[in-house]
């Protein structure tokens, strides 16, 4: 079982925090994602992985930020736009596991870990910040995630694409101390008709680990409702390692994910709204 272990001292130094973001070529849904080209404000396109680092360097407090992917043309891709890149095994099942083969290859020394997934370019900053924070001021929780309260917009999404058989996001119930029940691709908890302000919380693709608890997560096996779902958070559940929620608000232009190349007017018109070149 994992042991924590947090500081307590008043004179002990802040945590060292890095942003790894693991992009790969191979998505089965939309193959080749990382490169998928994006509009901004300006209309000029950079690719989503491009995206996803500079909304990563909007982050204050952070020490480092790698990328981290096992295809030589996203590293490539990356190198050019200056990141910092580690090349990870292609046999790791995940972005969390990806995370835990940067810290290593890349002798990353980092107290705590953030893992920004690379299609998730609209993560606000604060969504971060709040994460980091979070894991300073409780010595005691390992994991933290974000979440916003689904507007009646993003609901309606989420349940059309559920119609049409594809994935708009991810969905997450937790309990009166904002730790994760469950996570899931369909809708939940049940809405029935004609609720008014229904209580769904979109996940937003991002964590930050205590590093003990990410070196912990490389070394479980994957459980097998993580592997029903493609939810990579549910191996902590089920190794019963409170995952702890954080809420934040909804950012201008909603907040939605690449999942699907459809999915890429919808960031554009965020990008849009939010003025981001």
């Amino acid at each position: 079982m994992l042991k924590l272990v947090g500081g307590t001292g008043f004179d002990a130094a802040p945590p060292r925090v890095a942003i790894i973001i693991p992009a790969r070529f191979a998505s089965t849904r939309f193959p080749g994602k990382p490169l998928a080209p994006l509009r901004g404000a300006d209309g000029a396109a950079k690719t989503l992985v491009q995206r996803s680092w500079e909304a990563a360097c909007l982050v204050g407090g952070v020490a480092e930020i790698w990328i981290a992917t096992d295809d030589l043309r996203i590293a490539n891709e990356s190198r050019q736009f200056g990141a910092r890149v580690v090349q990870t095994p292609s046999s790791c099942r995940n972005g969390t596991e990806r995370c835990w083969s940067a810290v290593c290859e890349a002798g990353i020394d980092a107290d705590i870990i953030v893992n920004l997934q690379g299609d998730s370019p609209l993560t606000p900053p604060l969504a971060i910040e709040l994460m980091i924070d979070t894991l300073r001021s409780e010595p005691r929780l390992s994991v933290v995630t974000p979440m916003i309260h689904c507007s009646a917009l993003q609901l309606d999404r989420l349940t059309s694409e559920a119609r049409l058989g594809r994935v708009g996001g991810t969905t997450v119930v937790f309990d009166a101390n904002w730790n994760a029940l469950y996570f899931s691709k369909r809708v939940i908890p049940h809405v029935p008709e004609r609720c008014q302000d229904a209580p769904v919380y979109l996940h937003l693709g991002a964590y930050a680990f205590r590093r003990d608890a990410l070196a912990f997560y490389a070394d479980a096996p994957p459980s097998s409702l993580e592997l029903m779902e493609g939810l990579e958070q549910l191996r902590f559940l089920h190794q019963g390692i409170p995952v702890r929620m954080v809420e934040v608000p909804c950012p201008p232009g909603g907040m939605w994910e690449v999942n699907n190349p459809s999915d890429i007017v919808l960031v554009e018109a965020a990008l849009a709204e939010r003025h981001l070149a």
